[in-house]
């Protein structure tokens, strides 16, 4: 595994905020999309999550892992807050990291 290319932590929800989910990725663009797509069958799939509200960036995708570890075991509030904290109005980012 490359640990010197940088890596994304995510968070997806659906139109009605009851599903959270949480990834990992060394390109956000790319699987955000294909999240919108239902390009792959399983949890954000079945529960249509695929509204971006959060992300963040860390300069090794080791550190991105070690991050997605500690999100996904938290609890749902924590969850909420982290979102709250840099979009508290849950927007879809994915049409700003596409520059739409």
């Amino acid at each position: 595994m490359d640990t010197q290319k940088g890596g994304f932590i995510y968070i997806l929800t659906n139109k009605n905020h009851t599903v959270l989910y949480t990834g990992v990725t060394s390109n956000l663009v790319k699987r955000a999309g294909e999240h919108k797509e239902h390009k792959f069958r399983g949890f954000t799939h079945k529960y249509n999550a695929e509204k971006l509200v959060y992300y963040e960036f860390f300069p090794t995708i080791q550190d991105a892992i070690e991050k997605e570890k500690i999100i996904k075991g938290g609890s749902r509030q924590r969850k909420i807050d982290l979102i709250n904290s840099l979009n508290p109005d849950w927007e879809d980012l994915y049409y700003k990291i596409r520059g739409l």
